[in-house]
């Protein structure tokens, strides 16, 4: 049903409201979200997302070895897809029953929904800020317009919270995302031109992806 239904709620939302940090969210549809918002989470978070099968297996391998050569510092590789099918069905954790859970579900969300959902979805409930979920709801929190409106500047600003973004805010902004903003645009730049990722994003009525920034 999700594949055409939004979630109406997910665990980590409840859990924000349960821990006092509040919901804010509004699901949109994918044409009211600018491509340059699909284009920044992915310049972000998963440059092969248009070509895997919900599994980036060699940054998987490479975690795993610096894991293991630093054990007090974990890395993470999860794809949009992993991420997506963690914060629609599970819960935040990193124990062995949730992982196994979430590879199911990968495989689930990647063979029913396909790519374009995937993104619309992961655009719509991810956590980004304390207690704002989804794009719609981080757009007009910290720049007062829908997600249809945000710039390459703006959308890449969000998308470099993602790695954690109660510790990583965009207003005020952190010194980590006024760091990493600029490499995500730089990563916009050389992925917008990929005939695979076009087909994809969001957006087909906001700013195109190779519009000038704002």
């Amino acid at each position: 049903m999700l594949k055409w239904v939004n979630p109406p709620v997910t665990i980590t939302q409840i859990g924000s409201l349960l821990n006092g940090n509040g919901l804010k969210r509004d699901y949109v549809t994918a044409d009211e979200i600018s491509s340059h918002a699909g284009l920044a989470v992915i310049a972000s978070e998963d440059q092969l997302f248009a070509d895997h099968n919900g599994f980036d297996w060699k940054s998987i391998q490479k975690a795993i070895e610096k894991n293991q050569k630093k054990k007090n510092r974990i890395v993470g590789a999860s794809t949009i897809s992993q991420q997506t099918a963690k914060n629609v069905f599970l819960w935040q954790g990193r124990n062995w029953l949730r992982k196994g859970l979430e590879t199911y579900f990968t495989f689930m969300i990647e063979w029913i929904w396909g790519k374009e959902r995937i993104l619309e979805v992961y655009l719509n409930v991810s956590e980004m800020g304390k207690g704002i979920f989804g794009i719609e709801a981080a757009a007009r929190h910290y720049f007062n317009k829908p997600a249809a409106k945000l710039t390459r500047i703006e959308a890449a600003m969000i998308a470099s919270s993602l790695p954690n973004p109660v510790r990583y805010t965009v207003k005020p902004l952190s010194r980590f995302v006024a760091v990493r903003y600029p490499w995500v645009l730089s990563q916009m730049n050389n992925l917008q031109g990929d005939a695979e990722i076009k087909k994809i994003l969001p957006g087909s009525k906001a700013v195109p992806p190779n519009s000038p920034a704002k």
